[in-house]
């Protein structure tokens, strides 16, 4: 079997390592094409060397721009090479810019796409990434749902008989590296042993946060008044807003740090009295952790986070210093992201159907069951 996996961003490349393992362990042909959306290299290469992803077939280095100029350079890159491959699946991964380009291109070529993570909605289709994740849905031939939740969006849209409840790939890669102990295989980054009393970490990356300036400010500020030390991982999107807007991100409980390699980010997650974010990967992961969240928006693709309170949507930054004050639930998270083998249930479904021509007409699409 012939697979293709287009990814581009931090959060793919996480999902992408037990899959690439898995195709390997059972001897498939797999390509992975990098769009090269994420270039930091502790964004991107980092991920490749730490989980032992195999080097991308191709880089696309399509770099930084707005959503449209970044699709269109995608799909003028993508289009001869999936040409030349001919895969019996492309997968395409999650949400991002990437994951559009990638099913575009797929489907202009009559290509059989599988869409892992398919089904997650936040319902505010002003987000570029809920957008990206409907298109991926209603054009891909076969929908790998991480959670039942997901699993019932894609029935109310008429999806259920191209749809497989697999489990959560970000499970599988947390296993990985997280020992029997149930701590992180990797220390602490040594900045953190300044903050004795606990601390929180916090991510801001997504244009509905940095690219207001009045939005970005009072997102700062808030971090600022937090009751514990807040380490900020600064991504490079929010370091460039914040230079061209002339904000200072630092200040009164704030202090920031780059962006950290996956192992040390796990380790750093589950040691931290709370995550502040807006990002999703991260809500689960923090979940998965018990680690309680606190999430900088109106809306969230993963609702079952929010049981019980280990994840509260803060839409006014104002809100937050109470909000990370709160009592941390009691008992143990709930675990509604699978059992960690989603890997070995997608290829399986993967291989079950791979060995079959391209499509050669979409609306008669076979169907799928588990």
């Amino acid at each position: 079997m012939k697979v293709v996996s287009l990814v581009g961003a931090r959060p793919q490349f996480v999902k992408l390592a037990p899959i690439a393992h898995e195709l390997a362990r059972r001897g498939h042909e797999h390509t992975i094409i990098h769009t090269g959306q994420h270039y930091h290299p502790l964004l991107s290469q980092s991920f490749f060397d730490e989980l032992q992803i195999p080097s991308p077939d191709m880089n696309l280095a399509a770099g930084s721009a707005t959503p449209a100029l970044q699709t269109g350079d995608m799909l003028a890159r993508l289009d001869p090479v999936l040409a030349q491959t001919r895969p019996h699946w492309v997968l395409t991964y999650g949400d991002t810019t990437s994951t559009l380009a990638g099913t575009l291109a797929a489907a202009a070529q009559n290509l059989s796409i599988a869409h892992v993570e398919a089904g997650l909605r936040s319902f505010n289709r002003t987000m570029p990434e809920e957008r990206n994740r409907v298109v991926a849905d209603h054009l891909g031939d076969l929908l790998l749902a991480p959670t039942r939740a997901a699993m019932d969006n894609l029935a109310a849209e008429g999806l259920a008989d191209r749809s497989v409840l697999c489990g959560d790939l970000m499970v599988d890669c947390l296993r990985a590296v997280m020992p029997s102990s149930g701590g992180a295989s990797a220390e602490l980054p040594c900045f953190l042993a300044d903050s004795p009393d606990g601390y929180l970490l916090a991510t801001v990356h997504r244009a509905a946060t940095t690219d207001d300036p009045q939005r970005l400010s009072a997102v700062l500020a808030a971090l600022a008044a937090c009751p514990k030390p807040v380490w900020l991982l600064v991504h490079p999107r929010l370091a460039a807003r914040c230079r061209e807007f002339g904000i200072d991100p630092v200040g009164g409980s704030l202090r920031t740090a780059d962006p950290l390699p996956y192992r040390t980010m796990v380790a750093a997650l589950a040691a931290a009295a709370g995550l502040v974010t807006d990002s999703g990967g991260l809500q689960k992961e923090a979940l998965v952790l018990g680690t309680p969240c606190s999430t900088l928006r109106a809306e969230t693709e993963w609702p079952e986070t929010l049981s019980d309170g280990w994840n509260v949507l803060v839409p006014d930054p104002r809100d937050l210093p109470a909000v990370v004050a709160r009592t941390r639930p009691a008992g143990p998270p709930p675990s509604p992201f699978g059992d960690g083998h989603a890997a070995a249930a997608i290829v399986s479904q993967l291989a079950n159907r791979g060995e079959r021509p391209v499509l050669v007409s979409r609306p008669t699409r076979r169907s799928v069951t588990a």
